[in-house]
């Protein structure tokens, strides 16, 4: 396929240059210096015409050789008239100027939107430090819904999904989420997430957006906790003129049209558990859990998704008051299929290969809905004083049924008879996310502009509620190839967990400008600094229940069968095991950061050297208290330090098109709360644990970058970087007494370097994006490892003991690109766009054990949309994802011929798969209007 529209574009080109005389020009905006795409071409006193491209290149062919008139319009713009001959041997630039018409005093000026792939492309020329932006048309036409999956396809970020393979987490040069934050228009927001500080990005809807901004390197005036570098929203602004936009769309996922889609009666869930409702002294009784919730409900064939948009903005008060009011929702049904193998390390022989132990079987049904609403106002007092504010609510809801079918392979397992025990899992979990942010910011110059201020002040509330957390668990046997009744598992027979986390961010910023240059040499002094008070709560309180049926006879009542004893889970008896619930536990704690920082920055401009640098300090106090004291813990915890972080962008203009930039800047990562906190998960063979001690993480940035901006809508940039990082935080084995715990730690130092590669061409109707990033790293950590060792008296037996390992970071992969064939026929009003992204195979999760970390392999997805434009105002469009529906494989680097008569056993490049995931395609129909 790829061969054939290769071949088509080149006979295109060749064509076009094999057809007698043609005119040809360049037609670009004459303040913006942006391509024109759309504008209308004609030959005075003929029928020949044309329409500029994606790259505002038009061209008129066949036309016998002579000198012509032309004329060319574009709405917005002033009509302008050129004399051009087709004996031209370069390419004639025409500059339109936008239109203005004075009225009785009155200014009527045409305008132009600026929210195109050529203003993000001058703004990454002219920004002051490494940066990728992504503009709102570009949103507009990608195939992708959410913040999360737009980002994927930026050079340089790899994204990390979730259940239904959706992007969720952001992942800039390779380095883990942790080590990025989040931004909406320059402001930081908290974090949602029950453990960490980082903000699932699949929370936003990408058609808020005016721009996505990813920073690669810092500057002082920035936050300076972004090692991997930081993540800017741009949110849309009021028009210069009154504006109406909105969507509608519905489509669906393939994945039920060959399986149910499960689900529950969401009215069952109880957003408070029986100790938060009666309090710590009440004993909870069966009767105070809704039994109905339990009961799984299924629906088969077309799950239809419904996604819909309304935008209103417009200025008031002689243009001095701006208002711009959207909102959006998306109502969508996912899913996975997947296998998913239980595996541990032999031991025996101290081989140390991997020992499949049971074979899972899982479905997801999601139902997701996202909800979002934002408000911009801005008022001019004059065009020396301006204020702002920013309010936004966004709303994530997903209910999710989990049903799992799991054969036991080392307990009862006996393939020759076809006999094994199998249990069952049905999980119902309802996650609410909420973030809540506003800001109120002002901006001031005087002196004619050579000192200004600017400030804001900000509250934030990100929310996170996992209310009635449920799951059951049951037993059965097959002998014979027959399988026994199911039976409720007697000493777990199901879990009710209620959890809630809420971020608190109360904050205000300041900022000093002087320009004490001149218009040829300015030098631009700044200064300024925050204060962040954040207010972290978290909430644990959990269930758990055994069968229990008095009326049967004893030494039976705790036998409880399918179909004999129950028929639906919602008429399973139950005991109460704890009927307090589990309080007493460190993952309930209140938890407080407050941060100060200053900075000083220098900016200056010598010929065509820019230079912008100075030092940031930030004093970070960060600690936390056990709501409940439990003994032989540090109940209280406290971390106090101060970071000065020095940074320098240096850009050298090569000319008007090309830069070459350097960057230098030092960062830190804060490690999260929930690290810090000395909680304790015992596993089957290990105990997670929590790190009072735990310290935070500085590393060194360097970058090196060519850029060329051939024209305004293109660019070739190539680039590297270098990051050395000291104490960075990862998970590992620590020996603490007669324990080894695992458990966030600092593992010395790591070092992570790679390469960049970015390249947009468009010619008349065509248009190629595509990006490549290499990155590599290392880190040595502590792995368990069993070994052979004799006893003096020549007895032989196997011992464990810790080695190091050096590897790479994890969620790290050495290869990531993408593609993007695009189309578009101003003439037709049809665009189009066809994605491939390719992630190669990366760290996912590391294991305690040596050589038995999990990879995740790479895999190619391919994605499209196309849209046609009807009378100006209306819009038709397609969307679809993941047509391939190329599954997910996670794998160990190791074979076992133990595994061989494991069911569904498969190897994958000399290893054992561990997990595959399929999560069907995607498709989307809808409309759009704007007025």
């Amino acid at each position: 396929m790829r061969r054939i529209l290769f071949m088509s574009f080149l006979l295109l080109c060749l064509g076009a240059s094999a057809s007698g005389q043609t005119i040809k020009g360049l037609i670009i905006s004459g303040e913006t210096g942006e391509a024109i795409t759309g504008a209308v071409v004609r030959v005075s006193s003929t029928s020949y015409h044309a329409v500029s491209g994606l790259d505002g290149s038009f061209m008129i062919k066949n036309m016998p050789k002579g000198h012509y008139e032309i004329t060319i319009s574009m709405i917005g713009y002033a009509t302008e008239t050129r004399r051009i001959s087709t004996d031209s041997t370069t390419l004639p630039v025409i500059e339109l100027k936008t239109d203005r018409k004075e009225l009785a005093g009155v200014v009527v000026t045409g305008t132009h939107e600026k929210n195109g792939d050529a203003s993000a492309r001058n703004m990454e020329k002219n920004a002051d430090h490494v940066m990728n932006i992504v503009s709102a048309r570009a949103i507009q036409l990608s195939p992708d819904l959410t913040v999360a999956n737009v980002i994927q396809r930026v050079s340089g970020v790899t994204v990390e999904r979730n259940n239904t393979g959706d992007g969720q987490y952001a992942l800039l040069r390779g380095m883990d989420k942790r080590y990025n934050y989040t931004l909406v228009n320059g402001v930081k927001i908290p974090s949602p997430d029950n453990k960490n500080r980082f903000v699932p990005l699949d929370i936003f809807p990408a058609e808020l957006l005016d721009r996505l901004e990813v920073y690669k390197s810092l500057t002082p005036d920035m936050e300076g906790d972004g090692i991997g570098g930081a993540i800017n929203m741009v949110m849309k602004d009021a028009p210069d003129k009154l504006q109406i936009s909105g969507n509608l769309a519905t489509g669906a996922n393939s994945l039920f049209f060959n399986r149910p889609f499960y689900s529950y009666d969401k009215s069952r869930i109880a957003s408070k558990s029986p100790f938060e409702e009666l309090g710590a002294a009440y004993p909870a009784k069966p009767r105070d859990f809704n039994a109905g919730l339990l009961d799984m409900k299924q629906s088969s064939g077309f799950k239809p998704n419904i996604f819909g948009g309304l935008s209103v903005g417009d200025r008031f008060l002689h243009d001095k008051l701006g208002v711009l009011v959207a909102g959006t929702y998306q109502n969508s049904y996912r899913g996975a299929n997947s296998t998913y193998f239980s595996f541990t390390t032999a031991t025996s022989d101290a081989s140390n290969l991997p020992v499949i132990t049971s074979r899972d079987d899982r479905t997801f049904s999601e139902q997701q809905e996202r909800a979002g609403v934002h408000a911009k106002l801005d008022y001019r007092f004059n065009d020396r004083h301006k204020l702002q504010f920013y309010s936004a609510w966004l709303d994530f809801r997903n209910y999710q049924v989990r049903d799992e079918r799991s054969i036991n392979l080392s307990v009862g397992y006996d393939p020759a008879n076809n006999s094994y025990n199998v249990g069952y899992d049905r999980r119902f979990r309802y996650t609410h996310q909420n973030i809540f942010t506003n800001t109120l910011k002002g901006d001031h110059r005087f002196f004619n502009s050579r000192f200004s201020i600017d400030w804001s002040a900000v509250y934030s509330k990100a929310t996170n509620e996992v209310p009635d957390n449920s799951q059951v668990h049951l037993a059965s046997t097959v002998r014979n190839g027959v399988e026994n009744p199911k039976s409720v598992v007697v000493l777990g027979g199901a879990e009710r967990r209620w959890e809630h986390n809420a971020d608190e961010d109360k904050a205000g910023y300041l900022n000093f400008h002087y320009n004490l240059g001149s218009a040829r040499t300015p030098v631009i002094l700044s200064a300024g600094g925050l204060y962040r008070d954040k207010q972290r709560t978290n909430f644990f309180n959990e269930y758990q229940f055994r069968p229990y049926d008095e009326t049967k006879p004893a030494g039976s009542q705790t036998n409880l069968i399918e179909g004999k004893d129950w028929n639906k889970y919602s008429e399973i008896k139950f005991m109460v095991f704890n009927p307090s619930g589990s309080t007493g536990d460190p993952l309930n704690y209140d938890a407080a950061e407050k941060i100060a920082a200053g900075y000083l920055e220098g900016k200056v401009n010598v010929g065509k050297l820019e230079a912008v640098g100075g030092v940031r300090v930030e004093h970070t106090d960060q600690g936390y208290h056990l709501d409940h004291a439990t003994d032989g813990l540090k109940n209280d915890g406290n971390q106090v330090y101060t970071d000065v972080l020095p940074s320098l962008n240096l850009k050298y203009k090569l000319n008007a098109m090309t830069n070459l930039r350097s960057s230098y800047y030092e960062a830190i990562n804060r490690p999260s709360f929930f690290e810090i906190v000395p909680y304790r998960i015992v596993n089957e063979d290990l105990t997670e644990a929590g790190n009072p001690d735990l310290k935070h993480t500085v590393a060194h940035n360097a970058d090196l970058r060519y850029e060329l901006f051939p024209k305004p809508s293109e660019q070739f940039m190539a680039g590297v970087f270098y990051k050395k990082i000291e104490n960075p935080i990862e998970f590992g084995m620590v020996l603490q007494g007669q324990g080894s715990f695992y458990m966030p730690t600092n593992f010395g130092n790591a070092t992570n370097y790679g390469l960049e590669l970015d390249y947009t061409k468009f010619i008349y109707n065509f248009g190629v994006k595509l990006n490549y990033t290499y990155t590599n790293s290392s880190i040595t950590t502590d792995k368990l490892f069993y070994y052979n060792t004799t006893d003096a008296d020549g007895t032989q037996h196997v011992e464990l003991k810790n080695v190091n390992q050096a590897r790479r970071l994890a969620g790290q992969a050495a290869h990531v690109g993408n593609f993007s064939l695009l189309y578009k026929s101003v003439k037709n009003g049809i665009d189009g766009q066809l994605s491939l992204g390719y992630t190669g195979d990366r760290l996912y999760a590391v294991s305690r054990y040596l050589d038995n970390d999990i990879w995740q392999s790479g895999f190619v997805q391919v994605d499209a949309s196309v849209e046609k434009k009807f009378a100006r105002h209306y819009v038709v469009f397609a969307k679809a994802t993941n047509l391939l529906n190329t599954p997910i494989k996670d794998y160990v680097k190791k074979v076992n011929a133990a595994n061989d008569a494991t069911p569904g056993y498969e190897t994958f490049r000399n290893g054992t798969v561990t997990r595959k995931d399929y999560y069907g395609q995607t498709i989307m129909l809808g409309f759009r209007f704007k007025f």
